[in-house]
């Protein structure tokens, strides 16, 4: 691969540096501190590397560094030398004398010691192996008990983890522990004088850093509470500005951390057992500690650490209206002592953990996978739903239960019986506590229902436990998922209020699904080239409406009616931004042929990463959502989401391509090929060309026919007769309105409602009120009131801009594309409020989401 000036300007590509056909990380150990006040995370790693098989080493390997920034060399135990770029990288490439480079992915991040860990000095090590033989003697002794301890069988997992954590705390190696570095942009560089191939290189090194507060893995901001917490962003570039790794998701590896964080702080990680705290000493920290077995890529690795507060199922009313009349962060962070006129602490004890030692102390819950996992009864919700009829449509009896893993060694939930019959998990809910009541509606009241239903349509839950936080405002997108832990924004939370409804919940409980589908499609299964993000987006877009369909228990008919007018909303959606982007971002495999393929290191970039406009973009969401439609009408329904669960069986642990799951669906299906659909028919009308399948032009027509759709186009044309009633009144006649029955909606269909409405040239003022105070706009959920922001800017109706300033601060994950809605129609007063809004969030908006709006107003 190419230094990194070769890259575009701003970057549309992201390189992946690590070398992982040369040598991979097995296990990461992290010792992390969280100082809020200088914003940064410091710590170190130690990474427990193995040597790939049958490597040869060129002098000059095409992954060696290029002239990043900020680029310097040092000698551990040294101080730090920065030097001109140019003189530091051509020191560290003319110094080499043939030795082995590790790469890893790395970028704004301070590395201050790399050294070489001494496990031998670990009295413990030689219970692991009481021979060690001929061929791993002298030097090679550390190497045999680091592949011993790699190779332990999962069955030992939690010994093999304690041993982990017991050598990565050894002292450096004294003779040669100092490890050369150097650090370019994208990568961080290490040798060992004399080691000249992967297997001469240290199986164990610890490398301490320091996180910088701007970088782009990490968001340091404060919550809806006004209280600072930083959580890791699932950037673009992922964790490599959180802590040195290796990006690709080819090196899936397991991981332990232990945390230290204010004492007043909870920590969520990704984690196969809830953490519970410990107290540092008299350092006013506590030290949470979490570990994953299932080896996974680092990206999938989050971390957030903040004031929030569990949702249980009753709230002090307290401590909501206290917050909210709350500013300065320090006074928030507990709960008053009592008799201060505020709230006892037996009062919110009984509703609310307040503490984090309260939230997560608790029994032994037995797994079934030979060890105890730590939970608490009295934090972590159940729920039977043995009596609620929610299965609907029966999914379970589709495939025979019985597994056989084709991935590497570790503790696997599809092999445990007992998980095959755990509907519900284990899970939690937190957050700021001025949003506990709309997330206890919302969240905590739908979580349970959409776990079940995904157990019914898709089978065995991948992890154990789930914990849901609500994120700060400036979050860039509706949910992330990562393992154990999902992310979701405060605009999926119902305003609530008359009028809402039941529909209220339709976007929080669609976006749950959609989040918790990840589990299968995006983290247990993951894409082994990044390009190929409909693998995880359209499978998870696919999924979300069948299991939200089973979560509100609905029978077949509906499950259609709700779908097709999804679909019509989707369709619309695509076409807009097929027809206002560039081709380049339209294709869904845009490394064609070359998908999967890495140099001969292993490095490699993703297509269009860094390009801040396909971060907004839903190309890979949409299209590959209508892929798998077009699939499952060739092959039906039923039968395509009993392939899905076939497909979990055999591919979860595993990443792959395309091709893998394709194919596997031609051969299941050999019918399909028969009729003329070939895996190169696929991909060059799907995957590998930008714009639109025939099939969707002419699927969409039908769609545009469903009964929820006709239903909508009637109150259209309702609200048309009324603006056009409207017109030509003098001022003195009175104004008589016309008295109309209108049809109470979904909010999937008052999305469309106000987009047909957004296609009239002129709407009355008095007819942008009536709507506003019919559907009571303002308390519908985020896509309704984003329409309705649409219809405001366009018609000019600035007795609601006040509407669109809430929308544009409260709702920022959703927002960026009005923004530019505001600065096209060149009006004063619009303009004004675009910049005013900005300048109000400029510094919590996600930095990609700030880039863009700030191009399109300043």
């Amino acid at each position: 691969m190419g230094p990194d000036e070769d890259l575009h300007p701003d970057t549309d590509d992201l390189p992946l540096r690590a070398n992982t056909n040369h040598i991979l990380v097995r296990h990461y150990v992290l010792d992390l501190t969280v100082h809020f006040e200088r914003k940064v995370i410091s710590g170190s790693v130690v990474l427990f590397l193995e040597p790939c098989c049958g490597v040869r080493i060129d002098a000059e390997d095409d992954s060696g560094p290029g002239a990043g920034n900020a680029a310097c060399t040092i000698e551990a135990g040294g101080s730090r030398g920065e030097t001109k770029n140019m003189n530091s990288s051509h020191l560290w490439e003319t110094s080499s004398d043939g030795d082995f480079t590790l790469v890893l992915d790395c970028c704004d991040l301070d590395v201050s010691k790399v050294e070489e860990v001494d496990v031998s000095s670990v009295s413990a090590m030689s219970s692991l192996s009481p021979e060690v033989t001929s061929e791993w003697s002298g030097v090679n002794t550390q190497a045999a008990f680091i592949q011993k301890l790699i190779s332990m069988p999962s069955s030992q997992w939690r010994r093999k983890h304690q041993l982990f954590l017991l050598y990565s705390r050894a002292p450096s190696a004294q003779d040669g522990g100092s490890l050369h570095f150097h650090r370019d942009r994208w990568s961080l560089q290490v040798r060992r004088k004399g080691a000249a191939s992967p297997q001469e290189f240290p199986r164990a090194v610890r490398i301490c850093f320091e996180t910088r507060p701007t970088g782009g893995s990490v968001r340091w901001i404060r919550d809806q509470d006004n209280r600072v917490c930083v959580y890791t962003a699932g950037s673009p570039i992922n964790n490599r500005a959180l802590f040195p790794c290796q990006e690709p998701p080819v090196a899936m590896s397991t991981w332990q951390a232990t945390v230290r964080a204010p004492s007043e702080c909870l920590v969520l990680m990704s984690g196969e057992e809830q953490a519970v705290p410990i107290e540092d000493g008299d350092t006013r920290f506590s030290l949470w500690n979490y570990y994953v077995t299932m080896p996974m890529p680092a990206s999938t690795f989050t971390l957030a650490v903040g004031h929030w507060y569990q949702v249980t199922a009753e709230i002090p009313p307290a401590l909501e209206r206290e917050v909210r009349h709350r500013t300065d962060c320090g006074k928030a962070a507990k709960p008053a002592a009592a008799g201060s006129g505020e709230w006892t602490e037996a009062e919110c004890v009984s509703g609310l953990e307040t503490s984090s030692g309260e939230v997560v102390k608790g029994s032994l819950l037995q797994t079934g996978s030979g060890d105890q996992t730590s939970c608490s009864d009295s934090t972590f919700s159940y729920a039977s739903l043995v009596d609620e009829g929610l299965s609907v449509t029966d999914y379970s009896g589709m495939v025979d239960d019985g597994v056989s893993c084709s991935h590497g060694d570790y503790p696997c939930r599809f092999t445990e019986q007992s998980a095959w019959s755990q509907r519900v998990i284990p899970y939690r809910v937190f957050g700021p506590a001025c949003l506990l009541q709309k997330a206890q509606n919302g969240v905590l009241k739908l979580l349970p229902r959409c776990l079940a239903a995904a157990h019914a349509v898709l089978g065995v839950h991948p992890f154990p436990r789930l914990d849901v936080l609500i994120v700060p405002a400036g979050f860039s997108s509706l949910g992330m998922a990562s393992p154990h832990i999902i992310f979701l924004s405060q605009s999926v939370l119902s305003a609530g209020g008359c009028g809402s409804g039941g529909h209220g919940l339709s976007l929080c409980g669609s976006r749950m699904c959609h989040e918790i589908a990840h589990s299968w499609f995006g983290l247990v299964i993951g894409a082994r080239d990044w390009t190929e993000e409909w693998i995880s987006e359209g499978f998870a877009t696919y999924l979300e409406d069948i299991i939200w369909a089973q979560a509100q228990q609905l029978s077949s008919q509906e499950t259609a009616e709700q779908s097709d007018l999804k679909a019509l909303l989707r369709w619309r959606r695509l076409s807009d931004e097929l027809q206002n982007s560039e081709e380049d971002l339209q294709i869904l495999r845009p490394n064609m042929e070359n998908t999967g393929q890495v140099s001969e290191s292993g490095s490699s970039t993703i297509k269009h990463a860094l390009n801040p406009d396909k971060t907004f973009m839903q190309v890979h969401y949409l299209k590959g959502y209508f892929l798998l439609r077009f699939l499952a009408s060739q092959v039906g329904e039923q039968q395509f989401i009993y392939f899905f669960r076939l497909f979990v069986k055999k591919y979860h642990g595993q990443l792959i391509l395309s091709q893998d799951f394709l194919r596997m669906l031609l051969i299941t299906f050999p019918d399909m090929e028969r009729k003329g659909l070939t895996l190169s028919a696929i991909y060059a009308d799907w995957l590998d060309r930008p714009g639109i399948p025939k099939w969707l032009y002419e699927r969409s027509a039908v769609w545009s026919q469903a009964r929820l759709v006709e239903e909508v186009k009637a109150e259209v044309v309702k609200w048309i007769l009324l603006s056009q009633s409207h017109q030509g009144k003098g001022r003195k006649r009175r104004r008589v309105e016309p008295k109309v029955n209108y049809k109470e909606l979904t909010s999937e269909q008052l999305v469309m409602l106000l987009e047909l409405l957004l296609e009239e040239s002129e709407l009355r003022v008095a007819t942008m009120r009536a709507l506003l105070t019919t559907y009571n706009l303002q308390n519908q959920d985020a896509e309704v009131r984003h329409r309705w922001c649409e219809l405001v800017v366009k018609h000019g109706h600035t007795q609601a801009y006040r509407d669109v300033e809430h929308f544009l601060v409260h709702d920022q994950a959703m927002g960026v594309y009005l923004y530019g809605e505001l600065m096209v129609h060149e009006d004063p007063e619009q303009q004004a409020l675009a910049r005013r809004c900005l300048s109000l969030v400029r510094e919590e908006m996600d930095q990609s989401a700030r880039r863009v709006v700030e191009e399109m107003i300043l």
